[in-house]
């Protein structure tokens, strides 16, 4: 009898200190993935996720599905520097920030104006486009809206957190948030809103004669600013991609790229 208790009382030690082994184990990978850095953790897995909405000339879709687009096409070779795939995912533009501290994307890559939100919630790049915030009206009501003062009685439709929308909120003007820039100019088109607030890059792409909305044109500019990329906050990846910038720059491939698709004026200079 004393043999066998003997015998169990060894057992129990044996599973016990296995036990402790493969805890420690364990828990040896976590801080190894606790660890990463940001570089390591999207070549571990193989894929930068990007961030984006429709937007062009940055971000859009061909009829085959797939995005092109300045910032798409900077991406796809950003991504092939890292010796990784890219993958492109439509996010609400007003959770951004939680979609990248969440894991759900990897950057946030898409015409991204550089606000005090912005750079203190993420590891953002030096800028690489100017921009502006423009207003849209129908082309036969343009005369009446040439300054802020004319536009006080007028309904707003601006991407919900966007740059375009803070502008609105400071003028104290109407505005309804809507899911995306598009969204916003398809609401002045069917007469749902009066007037939208975009990005000038996407007003010149979108609005005029030759566009989709022939109708539409832009009038008063309520800003000057400029675009970034943001990363997690602490990210390794913002660096790597203002090296990647600036090598892009003095190649030429970048702004052959804006030049495809129209940017090349507001391209800043690395």
């Amino acid at each position: 009898m004393k043999k066998l208790i003997s015998f169990l009382t060894v057992m129990a030690m044996v599973l016990s200190l296995a036990a402790c082994g493969g805890s420690d184990s364990s828990d040896k990978k976590d801080d190894a993935k606790a660890s990463q850095t940001d570089m390591e953790y999207v070549k571990d897995k193989g894929t930068l996720v990007v961030g984006i909405t429709d937007f062009e000339p940055m971000d859009y879709q061909k009829d085959s599905g797939e995005w092109i687009g300045f910032d798409a096409d900077m991406a796809k070779a950003f991504a092939e520097s890292l010796g990784v795939d890219v993958e492109f995912v439509e996010i609400d533009w007003d959770n951004k920030v939680m979609e990248l501290d969440g894991k759900t994307i990897d950057c946030v890559w898409n015409g991204m104006t550089l606000v005090d939100e912005v750079t203190s919630a993420m590891e953002c790049t030096k800028p690489y486009c100017n921009n502006a915030q423009v207003v849209i009206v129908p082309k036969d009501k343009a005369d009446k809206y040439q300054d802020i003062e004319s536009l006080k009685e007028l309904s707003f439709a601006a991407e919900a957190g966007s740059a375009g929308e803070k502008e609105l909120t400071k003028l104290e003007l109407d505005c309804t948030p809507v899911k995306d820039q598009a969204s916003a100019l398809m609401e002045v088109s069917a007469g749902t809103s009066d007037a939208a607030v975009i990005d000038s890059l996407m007003a010149a792409a979108m609005v005029g004669e030759g566009t989709g909305y022939e109708n539409l044109t832009y009038t008063v500019g309520l800003n000057s600013e400029q675009y970034g990329v943001g990363f997690r906050k602490g990210s390794d990846l913002a660096e790597a991609l203002n090296k990647f910038f600036t090598e892009s720059y003095k190649d030429g491939s970048m702004i052959k790229c804006a030049e495809t698709y129209g940017v090349q004026a507001a391209l800043i200079e690395q």
